[in-house]
């Protein structure tokens, strides 16, 4: 008895460990319109406030222009780190995002409200569709898709609403358009 629970207490490290950070939310990747604000310590001059322009890049003192766009705060402080280093023997860079503007999808056709829907957390079909008022009573609700980049994905509305089958209320991505013809 003694032999098998202290087996059981040597596994369940191992296990609660794995299982903890499977469920570890992922952290923010940043996209084109977010603000992050950079700076290095004992620098004064080297602290910015930068936007992430529409190519995914940002500029920093000394470092020029870093891609940014997917990376995570701590994977953009190692970027400006390693860029700074010809300059700076030690440089202690940290950045933190000040802002997710850049965090949106678009809403167009037969909604009541078309146009951009901030996303402030996870947000799928319906919801951004509510977010739009709902659509209005000329809607085609047979031919509403999400278009991303250049793949386009059909959301089969009926069987949403009716809660048959939730496999077309897509997770939208940043930069995601849905299209309500």
């Amino acid at each position: 008895m003694v032999r098998l629970l202290s087996a059981a207490l040597c596994v369940l490290p191992l296990w609660s460990g794995v299982s903890f950070a499977d469920t570890l939310p992922s952290s923010y990747l940043l996209n084109p319109g977010d603000k992050v604000s950079i700076s290095v310590w004992q620098e004064d001059t080297l602290k910015q406030e930068a936007v992430v322009l529409p190519d995914g890049s940002i500029t920093f003192p000394l470092a020029g222009r870093i891609e940014v766009a997917g990376l995570n705060a701590t994977a953009v402080a190692e970027k400006v780190k390693t860029a700074l280093k010809p300059y700076l023997a030690e440089p202690n860079v940290s950045a933190v995002i000040t802002s997710t503007a850049g965090n949106q999808v678009y809403v167009q056709g037969k909604v009541i409200k078309p146009g951009a829907v901030p996303m402030a957390g996870p947000t799928d079909v319906l919801q951004a569709l509510s977010m739009s008022g709902g659509m209005d009573k000329f809607a085609d609700e047979s031919a509403i898709k999400v278009v991303r980049g250049q793949k386009v994905m059909p959301v089969r509305y009926k069987d949403l609403i009716s809660g048959r089958d939730m496999s077309t209320n897509f997770q939208l991505q940043a930069g995601d358009t849905l299209v309500v013809p």
